[in-house]
């Protein structure tokens, strides 16, 4: 690492982390020392994967008691991108062009890059946005001179049918094992210790908090709605900005990617599509050859990709905060992997990956999270014997057994009862015919 000892470099990860509250403040020198430790890592870059949240955006479903609870108090509609948002992509897209320009020529090129994004109108509106800035129109690329902007395909697939970006594929055997969690002794004694908060929000918003995630909304509603320097209700304001209601919506994030098992389900098609792609470049094997992948997502898409990395710290992912999965080729021809997480406005420092640091090869990069990588997520997905704990199966064979004995049991029946109805029918003629 040169003049960037292996300690300093985990110093410096460990002084990133520490800010991942999404506050912009950082000391002055660490913009100048992440660009130096970028400069020291290893390798040629070849190829990014980039994911990032969606921009501003308005509440998605104020409570019942909401005094701002009306569309003419907003500029826009509930849920939907507004044009600060559209700024902040757009300023990112800008961001990603100047870090990225090594892999990106300055005109628009299917074959350099791809987008994809969740089906959600502002997710859809942030890529559309972050590559307004992305790609500001140049030469015969320039259509309307009185317009600094070009059509770029942004690619989608409905939640419903999307297990990898949008993870709202169904899966019986996530929510089964998402069960057992919650009614795991941790997390119950959890949702006990924060109880009397949560019965506080619903009786004054006059919707109950039944999850951390219903916590989670409420809290992000009062931050738009701090943000739009609308005055919040006063018992809103006794508990907003608070440490219980802050923490219990930062550990929403954590849930659904909280065991492995979680993970594997959840996060780990998404990993797994981007190491796939990731080894795919290496290998000359992708068709065709791009440099850059971009995603367009949510704040859960960036907690569980973070926290299947085992890189989480307790957060709320903010507007347009971003990983950033960079592939570099050693003079040894050797694929190393780096995973950069910008969530302010300074320069991103390199994560430090779990038993491999800040640049990881690829290969190992596999090994460590073999255990979140699904081999085949749709049969993992179903709720069978391979899916089941061993008492389970047990339990479901000797269901089995049983259901087949009682099936028998009801064929020998009803073969009794034919029978019994021809013998009645033969005694019958016979006492006819002798009468």
């Amino acid at each position: 690492m040169g003049k960037y000892p292996h300690y300093c470099v985990k110093a410096l990860f460990f002084l990133c982390s520490c800010f991942h509250l999404g506050h912009a403040f950082r000391p002055t020198y660490v913009e100048e020392e992440a660009q130096g430790v970028r400069a020291t890592l290893p390798g040629e870059l070849k190829f990014v994967h980039v994911i990032f949240r969606h921009g501003d955006r308005m509440p998605v479903d104020p409570y019942p008691t909401d005094p701002w609870n009306n569309r003419k108090y907003w500029p826009t509609g509930w849920g939907q991108l507004t044009n600060r948002g559209k700024q902040q992509h757009y300023e990112l897209g800008k961001w990603l062009r100047k870090r990225y320009s090594s892999l990106l020529d300055a005109r628009y090129d299917r074959e350099q890059v791809f987008v994809q994004s969740t089906d959600v109108d502002r997710t859809l509106m942030s890529a559309q946005s972050n590559l307004a800035g992305l790609y500001e129109p140049v030469g015969n690329d320039v259509w309307n001179p009185l317009i600094k902007w070009q059509p770029i395909p942004v690619h989608s697939v409905p939640e419903k049918d999307d297990p990898v970006l949008a993870a709202k594929a169904p899966c019986p055997a996530f929510d089964y094992y998402l069960e057992n969690f919650k009614a795991s002794a941790e997390f119950q004694a959890k949702w006990a210790r924060y109880k009397d908060l949560f019965d506080y929000l619903g009786q004054n918003s006059g919707r109950p908090i039944k999850s951390f995630m219903d916590a989670q909304y409420f809290n992000n509603t009062l931050f738009i709605e701090t943000l739009y320097n609308r005055t919040l209700p006063e018992w809103a304001q006794k508990v907003y900005g608070g440490a219980d209601l802050t923490y219990v919506s930062n550990f929403a994030f954590s849930i659904n990617t909280y065991t492995r098992q979680l993970a594997r389900l959840k996060g780990g098609p998404l990993l797994k599509d981007v190491l796939t792609r990731l080894e795919s470049k290496h290998k000359k094997q992708l068709s065709p050859d791009r440099s850059v992948f971009i995603y367009s997502a949510h704040d859960t898409t960036i907690a569980n990709m973070l926290n299947t990395l085992k890189l989480f710290q307790l957060h709320s992912p903010p507007y347009t905060a971003c990983i950033m999965f960079e592939l570099r080729v050693d003079d040894n021809n050797r694929p190393l992997v780096s995973v950069f997480y910008k969530n302010t406005t300074a320069e991103p420092l390199p994560m430090y990956i779990p038993g491999c640091g800040v640049s990881c090869p690829l290969s190992k990069m596999y090994a460590l999270y073999e255990d979140v990588l699904p081999e085949n997520w749709t049969d993992e997905c179903k709720r069978s014997t391979l899916t089941m704990t061993y008492e389970e199966a047990n339990l479901g064979a000797a269901t089995g057994i049983l259901i087949c004995i009682i099936a028998a049991l009801l064929c020998v029946s009803y073969g009794l009862m034919i029978y019994y109805r021809r013998r009645d029918y033969n005694m019958h003629t016979s006492y006819a015919q002798m009468a």
